[in-house]
């Protein structure tokens, strides 16, 4: 029978509460907090436990449900994994009737909030009694980065696991077995992602997406002025606005044929003024959705910036460490002749900066261009 356990790598001591509970009600509770850095396997760890608790002990049986939740299609599993800037809370009013309703196939009813840290505190407001006092057989299993990104309220009603970064060979030996990658590439990139699980698998399956990383990266040489640091910013920003317009053209075209469909407007026809106010509902959303893409899309490029760094300061320090960017070590070299321990700590700062600046909603260019800047060559 398929292990549902698999794909969650190097995390056998943390999720050992999950399998107790899925093997045995006595251990159970109704409420989990999945908490891991970037890329840890929460997503992974939330839906293998929610495939273990629908298993019965029939192997016919379990193989079939396993595989209905594994591929998003089982009746009582539910899967929310927002792609914008957050969940709302009409949202959360929805999930919290469903999880009123008893098991409609299997042995649980499972909500899986991936996002959870996406949830302003007036929405967790909404959702905290829910959790307290759930239908017997209904279990929420939140994910977020850290527990301090959920509200108090949330968490101290929520079981914690905890996952941890899993090893690098973890990561390529998955790769390798589950999507068949070679081995020389799977490794490469599970340490270009730092062992984040769902990026290395896209740089394992896409030479596009290594290309795109590798330009990031050359980014770091490139810069040795004001104006490169200008021109570099702009050309970031360009990329990300328009990877994320390429991902949503399509689904957002998709999107607003259904809702028109839906509301009984032909193609072509001016929608009724009666109607207007949903359709720009959708559009609204939309354009969130491809905020957060663009966000997403640059906080990565961000992410891969300073692991270079991170590389550079390994050998001006001489550590023992593996360097992360194995395929850039002469360009990490090269940095770290011609700059020292200080500047290097100094354009990680500033980069870690541009990413709270993200976050808090400043322009994106704006951002960008300030952490170019600090990037250059100091005289």
């Amino acid at each position: 029978m398929t292990d549902v356990w698999a794909d969650v790598v190097g995390q056998e001591d943390a999720i050992a509460p999950l399998r107790a509970a899925a093997a045995d009600d006595a251990a159970m509770t109704h409420a989990w907090l999945v908490t891991g850095p970037p890329g840890s396997g929460r997503s992974n760890a939330a839906r293998a436990f929610a495939a273990a608790l629908q298993c019965t002990g029939d192997p016919a049986v379990d193989e079939r449900e396993i595989a209905a939740v594994m591929r998003g299609a089982h009746p009582d599993v539910t899967v929310v994994a927002t792609d914008k800037v957050t969940i709302s809370i009409d949202e959360v009013r929805g999930l919290i009737g469903l999880a009123q309703r008893s098991p409609a196939h299997g042995r649980w009813r499972v909500i899986i909030v991936e996002d959870a840290d996406r949830m302003l505190e007036r929405t967790s407001n909404v959702l905290l009694k829910a959790i307290e006092e759930p239908p017997s057989r209904t279990v929420w299993v939140l994910c977020a980065p850290s527990p301090q990104d959920v509200v108090v309220t949330i968490r101290s009603r929520c079981r914690k696991i905890a996952l941890r970064v899993p090893p690098v060979e973890a990561v390529a030996d998955l790769l390798v077995r589950r999507d068949g990658a070679e081995p020389s590439v799977a490794l490469e990139a599970a340490r270009a992602a730092q062992s984040h699980i769902g990026l290395a698998r896209r740089l394992a399956r896409d030479p596009s997406a290594r290309e795109r990383r590798d330009a990031v990266l050359s980014v770091a040489r490139r810069i040795r002025g004001v104006g490169d640091a200008v021109l570099a910013a702009g050309e970031l920003v360009d990329v990300a606005q328009a990877e994320s317009a390429a991902h949503s053209e399509e689904r957002n075209a998709a999107e607003k044929a259904d809702l028109l469909r839906t509301l009984g407007v032909e193609p072509g026809q001016t929608v009724p003024p009666n109607l207007r106010a949903q359709v720009k509902q959708l559009e609204d959303d939309q354009k969130r959705r491809a905020t957060r893409a663009q966000r997403d899309t640059l906080d990565r490029a961000m992410v891969d910036l300073l692991s270079l760094y991170r590389d550079v300061l390994v050998i001006q320090l001489g550590s023992d460490v593996e360097l992360v960017n194995t395929a850039h070590a002469e360009t990490v070299r090269a940095l770290a002749e011609e700059s020292t321990p200080e500047q290097t700590l100094r354009r990680m700062d500033a980069i870690g900066a541009a990413r709270t600046r993200l976050t808090g909603n400043v322009a994106p260019l704006l951002a960008v261009e300030a952490m170019m800047i600090a990037l250059r060559p100091q005289g």
